[in-house]
């Protein structure tokens, strides 16, 4: 299928997946009397991925994040000369949503940036947690969501049910996460917000592309061993 088209998928569902996900973040969960609290946030990202994987899963395969994308060439379900395109097009996607949620909300006269949803650790994470513990936490937590990825899209799985799987497998990681770093596991979404913030958020971005990319790796090279896929 025509790389533009599949490019303009990817950039349309992460725009969707920072907006729904971060706005739910930055517009409900502190809204006076009707917060959502941390199940509503870890819903709403959930709900992106779900609605995305059916409404351009068909195009481009829904990825919404550069892990998942390493993590599908590692495990050899998409070609490796494909890998930047997407990936750009994630990030361009993501600072597009970040940036259209900050004119919605800045749009109430009683607007302050605060941590815009931005990925942090130390004095910058919601529970004071270290840069160890949130370099382990996105680790792991990239790790498994790269496993129920890996397993629901398997040939050998119920394809329909695949982004249901995907999308209560991000939610779970979202409730474990938040408090840590108010969880990545998705570089692009936290380019997006860091992009926003500057400053610190800037600053603690590596972490945030280093570690899930480093759980996506090892998940897409354990689990094609695991799962008795074939090389060929």
């Amino acid at each position: 299928m025509n790389m533009i088209r599949r490019c303009s998928a990817e950039f349309l569902g992460t725009f969707w997946l920072v907006l729904g996900g971060c706005g739910s973040a930055v517009l409900a969960a502190a809204f006076p009397n009707v917060g959502i609290g941390l199940l509503g946030v870890s819903l709403a990202f959930g709900l992106t991925v779900v609605t995305m994987a059916y409404a351009i899963g068909h195009i481009s395969g829904c990825h919404l994040n550069p892990a998942v994308t390493l993590g599908l060439v590692l495990g050899r379900r998409f070609p490796v000369g494909e890998m930047i395109q997407y990936v750009c097009a994630q990030v361009a996607g993501g600072v597009a949503g970040a940036a259209s949620l900050f004119a919605i909300a800045s749009g109430n006269p009683g607007f302050q940036m605060g941590g815009f949803a931005a990925n942090g650790f130390s004095a910058h994470s919601p529970g004071g947690y270290s840069m160890e513990a949130a370099f382990l936490a996105e680790t792991l937590l990239t790790f498994f969501f790269l496993v129920i990825i890996l397993g629901a899209t398997d040939r050998r799985a119920p394809s329909a049910m695949a982004p249901l799987a995907i999308g209560l497998g991000l939610t779970l990681i979202h409730l474990i996460g938040i408090p840590v770093s108010n969880l990545s596991v998705n570089p692009a979404r936290s380019t997006a917000t860091a992009a926003i913030v500057g400053g610190w958020a800037m600053e603690q971005l590596w972490l945030f592309w280093v570690a899930p990319f480093l759980g996506a790796a090892v998940a897409g090279l354990i689990y094609p061993v695991m799962a008795g896929e074939s090389k060929g």
